[in-house]
């Protein structure tokens, strides 16, 4: 047995473990350490180490010059199944021996790039898992699309990141960036026209990784005052097998170029991207479909009650030419009765209006519907409303258009029933959030009524709003007694407050 075998093999420990914390923290102090353990090991080998290169990511890169200087032969340190080196080693000294201390780096290489994928694994699942959880849920399709443009530069850490949106002619209508703020954009001018590279993926609609898209064939150049860009990644983002966009990253941070794993990285995050995309979409489609039920809904309205009231007092108006001549007073007191009749008509009408109009086709706001629910009675039926928003109710702006619609289709006709019955002078409306749903309360000084005799005779207008509460999965309790005014408690549970389909 070679006697210095024993002590080569007690010098492969320090091999390994300077490795390690060189990958660690790869520092001058840490390349010292590691290029002292690797001219150990070669002294004792009876060799002279020249130079080592290390190129195998995830590891850094490394380039040391040893004591050996430029002389001896340069050997490359391989991984099995691997085409490209993971670096060099140069050594003067007996051949064999040479090949072992080249057998002992790349070991510890391996070892080293091995324990180094695995915790770049760990850490990309982790910031994809983020970077998923981030875009989950967001029903705005602007709003959508820029945290996904943010996300994905995060994630494979890129200086810019853009999604292109073409239309039926395939030209780019909408681009939205990431890491370009404001002031640049606006100096960079008009949207690109999907030209060169991004006109590529427009397309194939297949990935594209470039180490240089300055050096690249299909280049078409950059406008004046854009920031100078190299490495490159870009692909389609599809849902149920349509292509919704395309990203594209540029300039690799730390790297001259992406990596097959951003690549892989990238085309996963990029499957979420487009079912959030999708998500978006179609609740804005709903959002769309909710306002034109809306309007069916009042149409109805209109037609069922205000038209048929207005059609009703033109009957009781038909005869009274003949009565001013034989009965004055029953032609005054139809007049009159018309008169009113046709006050509230209009009163109903306003809040008809009232209600669709700012309320869905402007801001599908619960508490900014509120407000305009409450200075409509305020102005019309002579009643002064307080509104009080309580805790919890902060993320309400954020409900599903439905249960905005269906929650002020009720306060609509709570308010107008205190303004033409309840002969009040205060009403209010409170408002309030919490992790089980949410809770309205509507209450008025007014004359109050028998609430069993009410529902005996089942009046329309409660068991309309009864209806519509316990459709969102609510509950509805109305108390009143005659004199005491009348007080409606609205609560709907948590799950009817989140759009179909999303989760925490």
């Amino acid at each position: 047995m070679d006697p210095s075998e024993p002590r080569r093999v007690l010098l492969l420990p320090p091999i390994f473990e300077a490795i390690d914390a060189w990958q660690a923290d790869p520092t001058l102090e840490r390349q010292a350490d590691l290029a002292r353990a690797v001219e150990r090991l070669g002294e004792l080998l009876g060799l002279s180490v020249g130079r080592l290169r290390v190129n195998a990511p995830p590891l850094a890169e490394l380039d040391l010059d040893l004591a050996g200087g430029p002389d001896g032969a340069e050997i490359a340190l391989r991984s099995p199944g691997d085409a490209r080196p993971m670096g060099s080693v140069r050594v003067s000294g007996d051949q064999e021996q040479a090949t072992s201390l080249a057998h002992a780096l790349e070991l510890a290489l391996m070892t080293a790039r091995a324990g180094a994928r695995v915790e770049r694994a760990t850490r990309q699942l982790a910031a994809l898992d983020q970077a998923v959880r981030g875009i989950s849920g967001v029903l705005d399709v602007d709003r959508v699309l820029q945290l996904i443009t943010d996300r994905v530069r995060d994630l494979v850490q890129a200086q810019y990141a853009a999604i292109g949106i073409v239309d039926s002619d395939g030209a780019i209508e909408r681009f939205i960036t990431s890491g370009i703020d404001d002031e640049q954009r606006a100096r960079i001018g008009d949207l690109p026209r999907g030209r060169g590279i991004l006109g590529l993926i427009i397309r194939e609609s297949r990935t594209y990784r470039i180490r240089d898209i300055a050096e690249h064939s299909e280049r078409y150049g950059f406008p004046a005052h854009h920031p100078d860009m190299h490495s490159f990644l870009g692909m389609p983002i599809t849902a149920s097998g349509t292509v919704v966009g395309r990203l594209y990253l540029t300039n690799k941070i730390g790297s001259a170029e992406f990596s097959e794993e951003d690549q892989a990285l990238v085309e996963m995050f990029a499957l979420h991207a487009g079912i959030a995309i999708e998500n978006a979409r179609l609740h804005d489609q709903v959002r769309r479909m909710a306002i034109v039920d809306e309007r069916d809904r009042i149409s109805r309205d209109l037609h069922d009650s205000v038209i048929q009231a207005i059609y009703g007092q033109t009957l009781t108006l038909d005869d009274v030419p003949d009565l001013i001549k034989e009965d004055p007073p029953e032609a005054a007191r139809r007049v009159d009765e018309a008169i009113d009749a046709l006050h509230a008509v209009i009163r109903d009408i306003r809040n008809f209006i009232f209600g669709l109009r700012p309320v869905l086709l402007e801001t599908g706001s619960l508490t900014i519907g509120l407000e305009h629910l409450a200075t409509e009675l305020r102005r019309n039926g002579g009643v002064e409303v307080s509104l009080a928003i309580g805790n919890g109710v902060e993320e309400l702006d954020d409900l599903p258009i439905e249960v905005v619609a269906e929650l002020l289709a009720v306060t609509r006709e709570a308010l107008s029933n205190i303004a033409r019955h309840a002969s009040a002078t205060h009403a209010s409306v409170e408002l309030s959030g919490s992790p089980t749903g949410l809770r309205m309360e509507l209450v008025d000084d007014g004359r109050g009524f028998d609430a069993r005799r009410s529902a005996d005779h089942g009046h329309h207008g409660l068991a309309n709003m009864r209806a519509r509460t316990e459709a969102l999965g609510g509950s509805f309790a109305l108390l009143s007694s005659p004199g005491a005014g009348t007080r409606i408690i609205i609560s709907v549970p948590a799950r009817a407050t989140t759009s179909q389909g999303e989760h925490e």
